[in-house]
């Protein structure tokens, strides 16, 4: 049933919808895969409130509709890509169906209800998914099957990484650092780029430059084998500029800073469900 993609990416060969694909999150994760070849155009369904496809003008074979039940009655998957609030209002008969979600704070339980599914997967992502850069943890309900497991693997994986865990708990902990994180991530970068400007450096080559650090920290951090932890032990070894900043901040409230911050989003996404 499945096969190679292009770039050695497995492929999705049945009918795939996406409620909510012309979102934001649920726009990236389409585009992916159909950039990756995981999913052929003419196996996409997408339903958003208007019927149009903005954003995917190059993939005309692609199908929308304003109707979820007519997207669940014409997909053997099914991803809920929409809003909390729009979600908690939404009715589906989708019985055996596989139903994957990336809606913040809806559990399995309340995904079963509004669905009527059994095969359930809660999952979370975010819109680096377009790029292939998203971080997507997900659980599966007790019906899922390991081909269904196969068909999240696949999707997730063009997307990015991914990991299955078993605590539902953990996605939303995941929620709490795959949404924010980049704009915590931002707020740093922000500091530093005023930093540089405090101190003379025109704000153009300021962001040009935390851009470009920000980057390539990413790229390394990402690339290479030691944890966060063991880089940060090893630059305080060396005992240069960077170990007398980051002694500093050591001994600031900047950890507690961030352990709060994902506390508060972390309760937040509990509290959406």
């Amino acid at each position: 049933m499945n096969g190679f993609a292009k770039g050695g990416v497995m492929a999705i060969h049945h009918t795939f919808g996406i409620i909510g694909g012309s979102g934001q999150l649920g726009g990236a994760i389409a585009r992916q895969l159909l950039l990756t070849g995981t999913l052929a155009p003419d196996h996409l369904w997408i339903s958003n409130t208007s019927g149009k496809l903005n954003g995917f003008r190059k993939w005309p074979f692609v199908r929308s509709t304003t109707d979820n039940q007519e997207l669940a009655q014409a997909c053997e998957t099914i991803l809920l890509s929409v809003p909390p609030h729009v979600a908690k209002e939404m009715a589906l008969k989708a019985e055996d169906k596989l139903v994957i979600s990336v809606v913040a704070g809806l559990t399995i339980e309340k995904i079963g209800d509004l669905t009527r599914a059994t095969r359930i997967v809660r999952a979370m992502s975010s819109p680096a998914a377009e790029y292939g850069l998203a971080y997507s943890p997900w659980i599966a309900s007790p019906g899922v099957t390991e081909q269904d497991r196969e068909t999240v693997g696949f999707l997730f994986r063009a997307c990015g990484k991914t990991d299955e865990v078993f605590d539902e708990d953990q996605i939303d902990r995941f929620t709490a650092l795959t949404g924010p994180v980049p704009g915590f991530v931002a707020l740093f970068a922000e500091c530093m780029a005023d930093y540089a400007v405090r101190h003379g450096v025109d704000p153009k080559v300021a962001d040009r430059a935390i851009r470009q650090l920000f980057h390539a920290s990413g790229v390394t951090l990402s690339e290479t084998e030691p944890m966060p932890a063991q880089r940060v032990a090893e630059m305080i070894a060396y005992a240069g500029t960077t170990a007398a900043g980051l002694e500093v901040m050591r001994k600031s409230a900047l950890s507690q800073a961030i352990s709060d911050g994902l506390d508060a989003a972390y309760e937040k996404a509990k509290s959406l469900g």
